[in-house]
């Protein structure tokens, strides 16, 4: 009897084991995610600078109106991409949990 609830036991330090290095994994797989959009933000706000820039330059020429427009539109696009990849995320975390 006693052997057997040690088995138990030891069965359930293992599985708790294997659970804290896979979260371990995840942690490590985010930290590079962030670092990785981290620098990808960085150099678009350095093109959106210079191209402002740009465009501050030939105000004559440019209709920053329109630009702002789609600027506008295309941050609501990156934000609904956003929300859907959410989504499909959450959907496989569901899918694979059960």
């Amino acid at each position: 009897q006693n052997e057997k609830e040690l088995q138990d036991v030891v069965k359930q330090q293992e599985e708790k084991l294997l659970q804290l290095i896979d979260n371990s994994g995840e942690v490590t797989r985010l930290n590079a995610e962030v670092s990785e959009l981290k620098r990808l933000l960085q150099r678009a706000e350095t093109e959106a600078k210079v191209l402002w820039e740009e465009v501050r330059g030939k105000e004559d020429q440019v209709d920053t109106t329109y630009i702002q427009e789609r600027v506008m539109l295309r941050r609501e696009v990156d934000k609904l991409r956003q929300l859907l990849m959410e989504k499909e995320d959450e959907n496989m975390r569901l899918t694979d949990k059960y």
